[in-house]
């Protein structure tokens, strides 16, 4: 079982090598004038504020 294990490997290898462009760009190269910078940039300002607020919070209860 792990010599036909060992002779997998590289054929599973290759098919992901072959296939990983094609997953990647399976619908066509990106538009750069169709990038969406507010979605993910939004999320990242809340989880910024809210993890700023929980070691102020932390800072304050261990402070007194």
């Amino acid at each position: 079982m792990k010599q036909l294990l060992k002779k997998c490997y590289p054929a599973v290898i290759l098919l992901l090598v072959l296939l990983i462009p094609t997953i990647v760009f399976a619908q066509g190269p990106p538009d750069p004038n169709d990038v969406p910078i507010d979605g993910g940039l939004s999320v990242l300002l809340v989880a910024g504020a809210a993890y700023g607020v929980k070691k102020y919070r932390d800072y304050k209860k261990n402070g007194e």
